[in-house]
């Protein structure tokens, strides 16, 4: 086994922490509040309360908790700027119904409600929109409607359609090697790899994200991304276009799904190769400044300056949520047509569903990955951004709803937290189209 240092240690416990699926010995979202419990405050903060990066309290729970709505305060990083547009207003149109909205939990059990179903999962804020209008909005913890929060992977969902955009104009063949765009990656497992395998994770590479395992490429990945300490003599990559070549083949491309995080990072890679641009500013030009967003955004960025395309975006609520509603509208937004239609329904229509079991998500029956988006293949259309910890983007075009989340649970893995949010997301849809054929019976 490596040396571990205590940070690494401090993330390895973390993570056994979080691969439990019953885990009492964490405090509720009440007691666990990082404004109540006082993180980083004063002049400076008692020891107690601080929260840092290089010991690895920064993903220790709670501590956790104040971490993901400060990451700027952490890690380097670099704006995503909203330009100088106009504001798109969301406007408002708020229920005091769906508090009360209940449903079954994933796996049977007492019915709970949807405000319950927050605090469960340890929820920051939330966003509902309804056609457009924001019909709730709540904020918990260290997280306020001013602040911003990391949305870890669900920054592969940003890339990956800017990926698929460029593939639509003819920029990226999806049918050619990863190696004819970056060659420096030809002898790396990548080399052989197609577009479409790496935007569909089909690739075979020898990469682990058990992050238990101390041995697991996954910590390769993270200390060459600046998102884990280095340890004393660390003699290793430092930057995601030192670390990503060195990534050796496992098996044969396209067979199965699985989710391994360097495919992402390789897809920035392609985003910026094509485009002869910073991440940073291709998500700017073709996105950000679209949106009318109310807030720059950031993104972490490694020893390098290079962005962490697999999951360093950090945003605004609101602004999450109207990334959302433009993809719920088949990429049109104010008058624009922002993301190519036939984009989103590419993405809408998933990949394989039989290579996608291959995967091991459990909670997640029938569904598909494709273009770096969740695909659940459900009779509403429902497609998703996730990333741990809680983030999310939910889409159900059935029902015209948009989800968006920040959270900072004691669980990293999304297995843990979708048997509540999931079937809790699915009644509120049902609501909301229940109550709206009410008002048509009515008229």
């Amino acid at each position: 086994m490596k040396k571990l240092t205590a940070g690494l240690l401090a993330l390895l416990l973390a993570a056994a922490a979080n691969a439990q699926q019953a885990a009492p010995e964490f405090p509720d979202a009440r007691a666990s509040d990082p404004v109540t419990l006082g993180y980083m405050v004063g002049s400076p903060p008692p020891a107690d309360r601080r929260v840092a990066f290089e010991d690895g309290s920064y993903l220790r729970f709670p501590q956790l908790r104040w971490a993901l709505s400060h990451w700027r305060e952490l890690r380097p990083t670099a704006p995503i700027y909203r330009g100088s547009g106009k504001l798109s207003v969301l406007p408002r149109a708020e229920r005091t119904d769906i508090d009360a909205v209940s449903f079954t939990p994933m796996g049977g059990g007492p019915r709970m409600t949807w405000a319950e179903s927050l605090a469960a999962n340890y929820t920051d804020g939330i966003v509902v929109l309804h056609r457009g209008r924001i019909i709730y909005e709540k904020y918990f913890g260290a997280l306020t409607a001013q602040g911003q929060h990391i949305a870890h992977s669900v920054t592969k969902s940003f890339f990956g359609t800017l990926a698929a955009m460029l593939v639509h104009e003819g920029k990226l063949d999806e049918t050619a090697l990863v190696s004819k765009y970056i060659p420096e990656l030809t002898n790396s497992a990548f080399g052989d790899a197609t577009v479409r395998q790496l935007l569909d994770m089909t690739t075979a590479i020898k990469f682990s994200e058990k992050y238990t395992d101390p041995d697991a490429e996954i910590w390769d990945f993270a200390r060459s991304a600046g998102m884990a300490p280095l340890p004393p003599g660390y003699q290793g990559p430092r930057s995601m276009y030192d670390y990503l070549p060195t990534i050796k083949k496992n098996g044969e491309h396209g067979a199965g799904f699985t989710y391994r995080s360097a495919n992402a990072e390789v897809t920035a890679w392609l985003v910026c190769r094509v485009t002869g641009k910073s991440a940073q500013q291709v998500l700017q030009e073709r996105i950000w400044e679209k949106l009318g967003a109310e807030q720059d955004a950031y993104i972490q960025v490694d020893s390098h300056g290079s962005a962490i395309g697999a999951g360093g975006l950090n945003t605004g609520l609101r602004d999450l949520a109207r990334f959302g509603e433009l993809m719920r509208l088949n990429g049109a937004w104010n008058g624009q047509q922002v993301i190519p239609a036939a984009v989103v329904a590419d993405i809408r229509r998933g990949g394989s569903p039989e290579k996608f079991r291959n995967g091991g998500y459990t909670t997640l029956p029938g569904w598909s990955y494709h273009n770096q988006w969740w695909i659940s293949h459900d009779d509403h259309g429902v497609f998703e951004a996730r990333g741990v910890y809680g983030q999310a983007i939910y889409i159900d075009p059935k029902a015209e709803m948009v989800i968006a989340r920040f959270g900072s649970a004691p669980w990293a893995s999304n297995i843990y937290l979708d048997p509540k949010s999931l079937p809790a997301f699915r009644a509120l849809a049902e609501h909301l189209l229940a109550t709206d054929a009410g008002k048509s019976k009515r008229r």
